[in-house]
C-alpha cells in the first residue's frame, strides 16, 4: 500500500495564472510559501520558507481565478507529481508539483475597533474537486462557504478551528 497525500497551509506567492485548453478545460497555477520558525541554539529565531507550485484543474481552476489573490492565505488537499521536460536547448529538467484537490480560502478576520483582536480566520470558502466512478473529473465542483467561526455555524470550520486541518473530511470522503 502506497498513499500520496499533500496538506499545505501556506500564502499564495502571485496570483493564479489561469489557462484554458480544449473543451474548456482549465488549469489555474501559482506558488505557495509555507514558513517554519525555530530558534536555533545562539538564541536567533529562524525562519525557513520553502515554495510549493500548485496546480488545479477544471472547476477548482475557475473557481482559484475568481477567489485567489496574491497574499490570500490557503489550506490545501492534493498530491505530489513530478514531470519532466526539455529545455530549448535539450536538457532535461524537472519540476515538482502539488495536484490539489480540495481548496479552503482563508481569510483573516479584521480587528475591529473595542474589540479584543484574535487570531483566527473569519470566514472560509472550501472548493473541492469532484469525483466520479469512471475515473474522469467532472467540470463540477462541491462549493462551501464557511460562517463566521466565532458563531459555531459552520461544522466544517469549527471542525478545522478546534481539531486542526487533518480533520476537515470525513474517513468516508477520502479519496484513497
Amino acid at each position: 500500500m502506497s498513499i500520496n497525500k499533500v496538506i499545505l497551509v501556506g500564502n499564495v506567492g502571485k496570483d493564479p495564472v489561469i489557462r484554458y485548453f480544449d473543451k474548456g478545460v482549465a488549469k489555474a497555477s501559482f506558488p505557495l510559501a509555507t514558513s517554519e520558525t525555530y530558534t536555533n541554539q545562539q538564541g536567533e529565531t529562524i525562519t525557513s520558507t520553502e515554495w510549493h507550485n500548485i496546480v488545479l484543474w477544471r472547476a477548482l481552476a475557475e473557481v482559484a481565478e475568481k477567489t485567489i489573490k496574491k497574499g490570500a492565505q490557503v489550506y490545501l488537499v492534493g498530491k505530489i507529481k513530478t514531470r519532466s521536460y526539455a529545455d530549448k536547448d535539450g536538457i532535461n529538467k524537472y519540476i515538482t508539483e502539488i495536484l490539489a484537490d480540495t481548496l479552503l480560502l482563508l481569510e483573516k478576520k479584521p480587528a475591529s475597533a473595542g474589540t479584543s483582536s484574535q487570531a483566527g480566520s473569519g470566514k472560509t470558502e472550501t472548493y473541492e474537486r469532484a469525483s466520479s466512478d469512471s475515473g474522469v473529473n467532472e467540470s463540477s465542483a462541491t462549493y462551501h462557504t464557511g460562517k463566521d467561526i466565532d458563531g459555531g455555524d459552520d461544522s466544517a470550520t469549527d471542525n478545522f478551528q478546534k481539531n486542526g486541518p487533518g480533520n476537515i473530511q470525513n474517513e468516508d470522503d477520502l479519496p484513497f
